[in-house]
């Protein structure tokens, strides 16, 4: 009798995180690489990760405006060339016509307050993240939102 292969597949949350990780390196940031995966019935929605708009010049090429102010991260988001991943994801979705409607972000860090408002109102209703970004508010306004926010260990 012939023994069968077990296959070692990843879980769910892993295989998602480990898209997001892929996803992030499509970035143009110069100071923060993100990535994130939007999914629904374990199906992907779409993806996002942080850098300049479409047809915009990236960031490697005019320099980082907030290194040049020395920024501190968190702070003055507007003074930025760059769309956030999160942003991105719900705007791929929009462009597409699809609905973010009780879908679960995964994203390789807890998103901005800007961020986490876009979420609430785009109706997702859960985010995995592996990193942590240092924003109080967007933690408040996420909880105070009913969104679950579940952390999975780093992937290596």
């Amino acid at each position: 009798m012939k023994s069968k292969k077990i296959i070692e597949r990843p879980g769910w949350d892993e295989y998602f995180m480990q898209l997001a990780h892929l996803v992030k390196r499509r970035s143009t940031c110069l100071r923060r690489q993100v990535g994130a995966v939007l999914v629904r019935d374990r199906r992907i929605l779409a993806t996002g990760y942080n850098g300049a708009p479409s047809d915009i010049v990236h960031c490697e090429v005019t320099g980082c405006l907030r290194q040049k102010l020395r920024v501190p991260s968190g702070q003055r988001h507007e003074l930025c060339r760059g769309l956030h991943a999160e942003q991105n994801v719900i705007i791929q979705c929009a462009l597409h016509g699809v609905s973010t409607k009780g879908a679960t972000l995964y994203v390789t860090v807890t998103p901005c307050i800007i961020c986490a408002k876009m979420i609430i109102n785009a109706g997702i209703k859960e985010i995995v993240i592996e990193g942590e970004y240092p924003d109080k508010m967007a933690r408040d306004f996420l909880r105070q939102a009913k969104i679950k926010v579940r952390r999975l260990k780093k992937i290596s």
